[in-house]
């Protein structure tokens, strides 16, 4: 398992917002309802040194039924790369929709390392597994099929959203995810985000780490449990969010979707729109 340990110095990058680490998860590239042009706008804005992607990021599955890429979804995968020309250090960990790349642990695509799972090491020194945390999913590693017929179900939820926001939006509203709202008004849905947080927090105990950070279940959260934290970056097909580290190790999830306007804010942590959860190194354990 590799571990990420190496000093990372602030970049200077005129208009753009600089971090420590940047994680990104179910960005979904290859599907109608990956939110592409909003990804692109966060990562002009958003510029670090290392660049976690933590699984679904092209989605297989949809691809193998129908061809799905436009330009956007391109330019994406262009801008990473970029990225990773330039310097910055990108790891990139399968998730169920990408596990064609789960042949590849180990191998470099572009400067873009493939890895199963690593440890990540913040700058006040605590040390997080990073893992996409499907293999936690009952439903996907007991009964795919189903896993397939819920993908379809949520596919048409997703198409749903899409129109339900285009409506707000000429109302002048800002956006909403009904999908995201439906999935957790649902008990048997909350339930499963309950059990999934605490199967991975023990996984990462089991790792002797301080935390676990991952996606899959489109859920953007920073949870303590204990002494354990538990981070989920969310996605960019609902929520359209990312974690993000400072450069003292503060950890942070930002709502792109829902930021405040430009003018309207200085960037502080109490700024509306910005979920912002210190955490500090006290509790680091050996």
């Amino acid at each position: 398992m590799n571990v990420v340990t190496e000093p990372i110095l602030a970049p200077e990058s005129e208009g753009q917002t600089s971090v420590r680490t940047l994680f990104l998860s179910d960005l979904h590239l290859g599907t109608k309802g990956c939110q592409a042009e909003k990804l692109l706008e966060f990562l002009r804005d958003h510029n670090a040194d290392v660049i976690y992607l933590v699984g679904d990021i092209v989605d297989g599955w949809q691809l193998r039924t129908g061809w799905y890429w436009p330009q956007a979804h391109n330019d994406v995968v262009q801008k990473l790369l970029r990225r990773a020309r330039k310097g910055a250090r990108i790891i990139y960990i399968p998730g169920n929709h990408d596990e064609f790349l789960r042949d590849f642990y180990g191998t470099h695509f572009g400067g873009i390392e493939v890895a199963e799972n690593t440890i990540h090491v913040t700058a006040d020194g605590r040390r997080f597994l990073v893992i996409h945390g499907d293999l936690f999913d009952v439903v996907i590693r007991h009964a795919r099929w189903l896993a397939l017929l819920g993908n379809h179900a949520y596919d048409l939820a997703i198409s749903l959203n899409t129109w339900f926001n285009a409506v707000r939006r000429l109302f002048g509203l800002p956006y909403w995810s009904l999908s995201q709202w439906v999935k957790l008004k649902v008990k048997n849905a909350v339930n499963f985000i309950g059990e999934y947080e605490r199967t991975l927090t023990a996984e990462a105990l089991r790792h002797r780490v301080d935390g676990v950070i991952c996606g899959h279940i489109h859920h953007a959260v920073i949870r303590q449990a204990g002494q354990l934290t538990y981070v989920n970056c969310g996605d960019w097909v609902e929520s359209c969010t990312a974690v993000v580290e400072h450069f003292d190790g503060r950890l942070e999830i930002i709502d792109w979707a829902n930021r405040p306007s430009p003018g309207k804010t200085n960037g502080r942590p109490d700024d509306p729109g910005f979920d912002v959860i210190p955490m500090s190194s006290n509790h680091h354990r050996d």
